[in-house]
């Protein structure tokens, strides 16, 4: 497993160097401790994570709790987590590069708030990314609160007839992710 940096990449290929074609992301987080008002107790923290694709720097297609499989069949999501409860992934998105249409050539992460919380509200959240296999290939750690209400975590971009992974970890003021295609075009 590589531990990613904001800003680092990696070639999706085993290390044999074969292709990685199938794998998932999963996204977790928990919410911050005296996160609230005095008194009331943290209020949960409705996190979700979206796979927006760009072929050209046009947006193509989402995954996103509400539109939960892209057109091509490529990337589908799993499902809406709305606490971050429980140990492990709370979200998962699946993605079949082999599928991707062919026009695609970025796919980007992203985690946004549905109730407009800051990511300041959220505890050890991070994304990392499986192979089919079920090995962890790579891990990006949000390690400070971010202030907006959005965050892109990681892209997928085409390169040649394989794909690369990059750590963005910036964040965005978004809530859903239909609003974020233009303040994610900056990573395309």
């Amino acid at each position: 497993m590589i531990e990613l940096h904001q800003g680092e990449d990696w070639t999706l290929a085993t290390e044999t160097g074969e292709p990685v074609t199938r794998l998932r992301l999963g996204v977790g987080w928990d919410k911050e401790r005296g996160a609230g008002f005095i008194g009331s107790g943290a209020p949960d923290v409705d996190l979700d994570a979206s796979a927006v694709q760009f072929a050209g720097g046009k947006l193509f297609d989402l995954a996103f709790y509400n539109h939960l499989r892209t057109r091509d069949g490529s990337v589908e999501h799993q499902g809406d987590n709305r606490t971050g409860d429980g140990e492990g992934d709370d979200e998962v998105i699946s993605v079949d590069l082999d599928r991707v249409h062919g026009p695609v050539d970025t796919i980007i992460f992203l985690v946004s708030s549905y109730q407009g919380h800051s990511l300041e509200w959220v505890d050890r959240a991070y994304c990392r990314l499986v192979d089919e296999h079920d090995t962890e290939l790579a891990r990006f750690r949000l390690t400070a609160g971010v202030p907006q209400t959005g965050l892109a975590m990681a892209g997928l971009y085409r390169d040649g007839d394989r794909w690369r992974l990059r750590a963005i970890g910036e964040g965005v003021d978004v809530k859903v992710p239909s609003d974020a295609v233009t303040a994610l075009r900056r990573f395309v």
